[in-house]
């Protein structure tokens, strides 16, 4: 009998040795093509500068994970209604579309992890467009637990301020308290109050002397991914 449908989800960790020779996710994807009856989406990225490493995410669509890690700027979109927990980690900045993505992709997201640390480069814009009111605003109508505290500044900004996020109360937020405070403007600010006041239980982390000499020089981010 012939197989109709093959539902799976693959994760692999890829050390880089050769720059010259990289598969590129039609290469990964052709591997399937023998699935015709099966949509499959794939995701590869690279990332060269300091681990030299890759990671690959191919899965049949739709899809029934309940958790969605290492989302970059190539994440290819589509609708997963029972992932509840997301983590992003890129090299390069996320805009705030790219969040609105987010939000629309994962509609019952409980808790989101981001790994940043690169300033967003169209931040001046947004403030432009949300003095004329057309800046769209991400709503996490779901959202339990945030945790930024391997991100930039400006993602504190980006999930504090309340012309740019939506999320309910009861928020657990997990990060530093220097960035939190230069944010904040030492929690004056008021397009921060109203998110500030959702929140349910702070998890501040103080930064060691240590810790601010190396805070460029952190631990390998996807040292715990689950290598398959």
């Amino acid at each position: 009998e012939e197989l109709k449908q093959f539902t799976f989800d693959i994760r692999s960790r890829m050390f880089i040795n050769n720059e010259m020779n990289l598969p590129s996710k039609e290469d990964i994807q052709q591997t399937f093509n023998d699935f015709q009856y099966t949509k499959i989406i794939c995701c590869v990225d690279y990332f060269l500068e300091p681990y030299k490493e890759g990671l690959c995410h191919i899965y049949s669509y739709p899809s029934l994970m309940r958790r969605y890690e290492y989302i970059t700027n190539n994440f290819p979109g589509g609708l997963y209604g029972y992932v509840r927990i997301v983590s992003l980690y890129d090299e390069y900045p996320f805009e705030h579309e790219f969040f609105i993505r987010i939000t629309q992709s994962f509609p019952f997201m409980e808790k989101l992890t981001i790994n940043n640390r690169y300033a967003q480069n169209q931040k001046g814009s947004y403030e432009l467009m949300n003095d004329k009111s057309n800046l769209s605003i991400a709503k996490y109508n779901y959202l339990i637990e945030l945790h930024i505290d391997r991100a930039h500044d400006d993602y504190i900004e980006e999930f504090l301020c309340n012309t740019k996020t939506y999320f309910q109360n009861n928020i657990l937020l997990d990060v530093y308290y220097e960035p939190l405070e230069r944010v904040t403007n030492n929690f004056t600010r008021d397009d921060t109050r109203i998110n500030c006041t959702k929140i349910d239980y702070y998890y501040i982390r103080k930064f060691t002397k240590n810790r601010c000499n190396n805070i460029s020089q952190v631990d390998d981010p996807l040292a715990d991914h689950n290598e398959l």
